[in-house]
Protein backbone atom coordinates (compact mmCIF):
# COMPACT_ATOMS: atom_id res chain seq x y z
CA UNK A 1 0.00 0.00 0.00
CA UNK A 2 3.14 2.44 1.38
CA UNK A 3 4.24 1.61 -2.29
CA UNK A 4 0.92 2.40 -4.41
CA UNK A 5 0.84 5.77 -2.39
CA UNK A 6 4.30 6.69 -3.49
CA UNK A 7 3.52 6.06 -6.73
CA UNK A 8 0.33 7.42 -7.24
CA UNK A 9 2.21 10.97 -5.51
CA UNK A 10 4.78 10.61 -8.10
CA UNK A 11 2.47 10.34 -11.07
CA UNK A 12 0.29 12.87 -9.71
CA UNK A 13 2.71 15.67 -9.71
CA UNK A 14 4.54 14.52 -12.80
CA UNK A 15 0.87 14.74 -14.58
CA UNK A 16 0.18 17.95 -12.93
CA UNK A 17 3.98 19.42 -14.46
CA UNK A 18 3.72 17.97 -17.81
CA UNK A 19 0.33 19.89 -17.99
CA UNK A 20 1.77 22.92 -16.60
CA UNK A 21 4.65 22.95 -18.93
CA UNK A 22 2.58 22.09 -21.77
CA UNK A 23 0.60 25.34 -21.41
CA UNK A 24 3.57 26.94 -20.90
CA UNK A 25 4.63 26.52 -24.35
CA UNK A 26 1.68 26.28 -25.89
CA UNK A 27 1.27 30.20 -24.67
CA UNK A 28 5.05 31.35 -25.13
CA UNK A 29 6.03 29.12 -28.66
CA UNK A 30 2.54 28.75 -29.68
CA UNK A 31 -0.05 31.21 -31.50
CA UNK A 32 -2.44 31.72 -27.86
CA UNK A 33 -2.01 34.25 -26.54
CA UNK A 34 -4.75 33.08 -24.13
CA UNK A 35 -5.63 30.30 -22.62
CA UNK A 36 -9.25 28.47 -22.68
CA UNK A 37 -9.76 27.66 -18.85
CA UNK A 38 -12.73 24.62 -19.28
CA UNK A 39 -10.11 23.05 -21.98
CA UNK A 40 -6.66 23.85 -19.59
CA UNK A 41 -8.80 22.16 -16.82
CA UNK A 42 -9.88 19.34 -19.02
CA UNK A 43 -6.72 18.59 -20.62
CA UNK A 44 -4.62 18.96 -17.16
CA UNK A 45 -7.09 16.66 -15.35
CA UNK A 46 -6.05 14.00 -17.93
CA UNK A 47 -2.58 14.47 -17.95
CA UNK A 48 -2.66 13.63 -14.12
CA UNK A 49 -4.96 10.73 -14.35
CA UNK A 50 -2.45 9.71 -17.46
CA UNK A 51 0.38 9.75 -15.30
CA UNK A 52 -0.99 8.28 -12.58
CA UNK A 53 -2.35 5.46 -14.35
CA UNK A 54 1.51 5.14 -15.63
CA UNK A 55 2.91 5.16 -12.73
CA UNK A 56 0.60 2.90 -10.91
CA UNK A 57 0.23 0.06 -13.38
CA UNK A 58 3.59 -1.34 -13.12
CA UNK A 59 2.57 -2.74 -10.04
CA UNK A 60 1.62 -5.53 -11.89
CA UNK A 61 5.15 -7.01 -12.18
CA UNK A 62 5.19 -7.12 -8.79
CA UNK A 63 2.74 -9.95 -7.91
CA UNK A 64 5.15 -12.65 -7.76
CA UNK A 65 1.77 -14.83 -7.74
CA UNK A 66 1.42 -14.38 -11.26
CA UNK A 67 3.22 -15.27 -14.51
CA UNK A 68 5.16 -12.21 -17.17
CA UNK A 69 2.71 -13.45 -19.64
CA UNK A 70 -0.24 -13.05 -17.41
CA UNK A 71 1.70 -9.92 -15.95
CA UNK A 72 1.96 -8.29 -19.05
CA UNK A 73 -1.18 -9.11 -20.45
CA UNK A 74 -2.88 -7.51 -17.57
CA UNK A 75 -0.93 -4.55 -17.60
CA UNK A 76 -1.46 -3.78 -21.17
CA UNK A 77 -4.94 -4.48 -21.03
CA UNK A 78 -5.18 -2.28 -18.06
CA UNK A 79 -3.26 0.83 -19.70
CA UNK A 80 -4.85 0.32 -23.57
CA UNK A 81 -8.43 0.28 -22.47
CA UNK A 82 -8.29 3.08 -19.68
CA UNK A 83 -6.42 5.15 -21.61
CA UNK A 84 -8.43 4.82 -24.75
CA UNK A 85 -11.56 5.64 -22.35
CA UNK A 86 -9.74 8.35 -21.49
CA UNK A 87 -8.65 9.68 -24.98
CA UNK A 88 -12.32 9.20 -26.10
CA UNK A 89 -13.60 11.03 -23.17
CA UNK A 90 -11.06 14.03 -22.96
CA UNK A 91 -11.25 14.70 -27.09
CA UNK A 92 -7.14 13.27 -27.57
CA UNK A 93 -8.63 10.91 -29.86
CA UNK A 94 -11.47 10.75 -32.26
CA UNK A 95 -14.50 8.52 -32.17
CA UNK A 96 -14.06 6.64 -35.20
CA UNK A 97 -13.25 2.86 -35.96
CA UNK A 98 -10.02 3.98 -38.49
CA UNK A 99 -8.81 5.91 -35.09
CA UNK A 100 -9.42 2.93 -33.07
CA UNK A 101 -7.53 0.90 -35.23
CA UNK A 102 -4.33 3.52 -35.57
CA UNK A 103 -4.84 3.65 -31.47
CA UNK A 104 -4.00 0.15 -31.52
CA UNK A 105 -1.89 0.04 -33.45
CA UNK A 106 0.32 2.29 -31.89
CA UNK A 107 -0.09 0.79 -28.61
CA UNK A 108 1.27 -2.56 -29.29
CA UNK A 109 4.15 -0.98 -31.62
CA UNK A 110 4.98 1.36 -28.47
CA UNK A 111 4.46 -1.76 -26.39
CA UNK A 112 6.28 -3.92 -27.35
CA UNK A 113 9.14 -1.97 -28.25
CA UNK A 114 9.39 -1.19 -24.59
CA UNK A 115 8.19 -4.71 -23.15
CA UNK A 116 11.36 -5.92 -25.24
CA UNK A 117 13.72 -3.06 -24.12
CA UNK A 118 12.71 -3.18 -20.34
CA UNK A 119 13.21 -7.14 -20.74
CA UNK A 120 16.49 -7.52 -22.08
CA UNK A 121 18.11 -4.73 -19.84
CA UNK A 122 16.71 -6.60 -16.83
CA UNK A 123 17.46 -9.88 -18.48
CA UNK A 124 21.43 -8.31 -18.90
CA UNK A 125 21.00 -6.98 -14.95
CA UNK A 126 20.14 -10.33 -13.97
CA UNK A 127 23.03 -11.95 -16.00
CA UNK A 128 25.81 -9.47 -14.14
CA UNK A 129 24.01 -10.33 -11.17
CA UNK A 130 24.88 -13.82 -11.13
CA UNK A 131 28.39 -13.61 -12.17
CA UNK A 132 29.05 -11.34 -9.36
CA UNK A 133 27.54 -14.01 -7.47
CA UNK A 134 29.53 -16.76 -8.81
CA UNK A 135 32.76 -14.78 -8.19
CA UNK A 136 32.13 -14.61 -4.53
CA UNK A 137 31.97 -18.26 -4.26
Amino acid sequence: MKTFLFRSMIGILFGGFIATAAAICLVSFGDQSTLDGQLFIKNALGSIFCCWLFTVTPLYFEIRSLRLPMQTALHFLTVTIVYFALGLFIGWIPLSVTHFFIYLAISVLIYSIMWVGFYLYFKNVSKKLNEDLECIE
